[in-house]
């Protein structure tokens, strides 16, 4: 059976008539609850009295590893504080659970995540007239539109792109195979530099690696790596920018946007997070949905279709 927080409604109203909240700070608290609600769920939480200190931390420091910005956490941290006080008060429980709740210290472990203002930046200052400006277009898209590991990217092949589907297929850690949403405009940019740049890179040796150097290899890890810190350079973005920035942005932007946790999970290829056990896959077309709704690069691309 499943868990449905009790006094959810109760609790956006009191914070609305008694504390004077605004409506939009009351929807950021449902938004963090219903994601709760999710992670208990998969837990098989059956009540509120199931929940213990250590369960929230764990749900906590998730948050943090999928890369959540810190000021999320901290509102996380008391939208839980406010809505478990809240139904203790009215009896639904004996003990407040957040009582002992400590939140991970931001400043050591949090990784850089950039806006969705900063990633526009980064993408708009790019050259594609210049030579590689195509292929590094297209091959920054394709890390925010799909969360890829630097390592992921830097090995990704031709093959991998269902491009009729609008996915590609990641083979990741521990051999672990997920299909991920891609969007047209990270396909459209793929395509572009298939026509326009990719032959002129490869050499007679080359593989069906899709991001070629110039010698017709992979482009490396720490090629990756040098080419964003310089278009961060040239866009102003002071930040340490990594490419494991852009995969806790993806996944920052989706949750943010209302994304709900598991089907980041899957995207990311995160399924030991929470717990290999009870992890199931969400259908492929449901995926793509969540990502057509909620990832910034999409959600623009609609609006600019209207």
């Amino acid at each position: 059976m499943r868990l449905e927080l009790p006094l959810l409604e109760t609790f956006l109203a009191y914070l609305r008539l008694e504390r004077t909240l605004s409506d939009n700070t009351a929807e950021s608290y449902r938004y963090d609850l219903q994601r709760l609600e999710a992670f208990l769920n998969q837990h098989r939480t059956k009540s509120l009295h199931d929940v213990t200190p250590d369960l929230l931390s764990r749900y906590v420091r998730l948050l943090f590893d999928i890369g959540f910005a810190a000021t999320s956490i901290q509102r996380t941290v008391s939208s839980l504080r406010s809505y478990f006080a809240f139904v203790a008060s009215e009896g639904e429980i004996d003990k407040d659970p957040t009582e002992l709740l400590e939140t991970p210290r931001t400043t050591r472990y949090l990784p850089s995540v950039l806006t969705v203002d900063e990633i526009e930046k980064i993408l708009d200052v790019i050259d594609t007239k210049k030579r590689g400006g195509v292929r590094d277009r297209a091959m920054l898209e394709t890390l925010y539109a799909t969360g890829m590991r630097v390592s992921e990217l830097s090995s990704f092949t031709l093959e991998q792109i269902l491009w009729e589907e609008g996915l590609v297929r990641i083979l990741g850690k521990g051999s672990k195979e997920r299909l991920v949403p891609i969007g047209e405009l990270a396909l459209q940019w793929i395509n572009e530099y298939m026509q326009v740049e990719r032959a002129f890179l490869a050499k007679p040796g080359s593989d069906s690696t899709v991001f070629l150097n110039v010698r017709g290899k992979a482009i490396s890890r720490m090629g990756i790596w040098k080419i964003i810190h310089g278009y961060c350079a040239d866009a102003g973005i002071h930040k340490e920018v990594s490419p494991h920035t852009f995969r806790h942005s993806f996944a920052t932007h989706l949750l943010e946007g209302g994304a709900d946790l598991r089907t980041v999970q899957e995207m990311l290829g995160h399924s030991n997070i929470v717990t290999t056990e009870i992890y199931t896959h969400v259908d492929r077309e449901y995926l793509k949905e969540i990502h057509r709704s909620f990832h910034p690069r999409q959600k623009n691309r609609t609006l600019n279709q209207l």
